[in-house]
């Protein structure tokens, strides 16, 4: 009388898994190394950060693009979403770590700020130097006054003043 061997199926495909080498146990499962593998894009997971959500695995970057995912805010500089702190300005949602400088990528997480005409982040040094009108009279940058929000300038021929260089 001969008796077959048993085995502990794989989760994913119910196949018999044979030898050590070729499985991984996660979540208390068996699966084939081949059948470990998020649900979306087929990357092998053993070794990476994963996520279980009724029953589907998905790998860190899908699970974080997926309607799993508890979180519905999307950051409007990186495009994934947000899980924990969530930085507003402008309309626009941002990882604290992604709402900085589009020259110098400082973080400006608290600081002052600056947007052009196209609602790009620049840090106050940067949008001197890049995007700040220049007087035409004095040659400085025309910015707002300290504790204000508001640039005042005059435009006059197609060039710029501030208003105390206007003459």
């Amino acid at each position: 009388m001969t008796t077959e061997p048993s085995f502990e199926p794989c989760v994913n495909c119910s196949g018999g898994v044979y030898g050590g080498g070729q499985a991984c146990r996660a979540m208390g499962k068996l699966y084939h190394d081949s059948c470990f593998i998020c649900s979306v894009c087929d990357q092998r997971l053993q070794e990476q950060p994963f996520y279980s959500v009724s029953g589907k695995l998905f790998c860190e970057d899908h699970f974080k693009h997926s309607e799993a995912h508890p979180s519905t805010q999307t950051c409007d500089s990186c495009g994934f979403l947000i899980k924990d702190t969530v930085l507003q300005a402008f309309g626009s949602c941002y990882h604290p770590a992604c709402f900085c400088c589009v020259i110098c990528c400082q973080s400006l997480e608290g600081a002052l700020f600056f947007l052009d005409s196209t609602n790009r982040v620049y840090c106050l040094k940067d949008y001197q130097r890049y995007v700040a009108p220049i007087c035409a009279t004095c040659r400085r940058p025309i910015l707002p006054s300290e504790g204000s929000a508001v640039t005042e300038r005059i435009v006059s021929m197609n060039r710029d003043y501030h208003v105390d260089c206007f003459q």
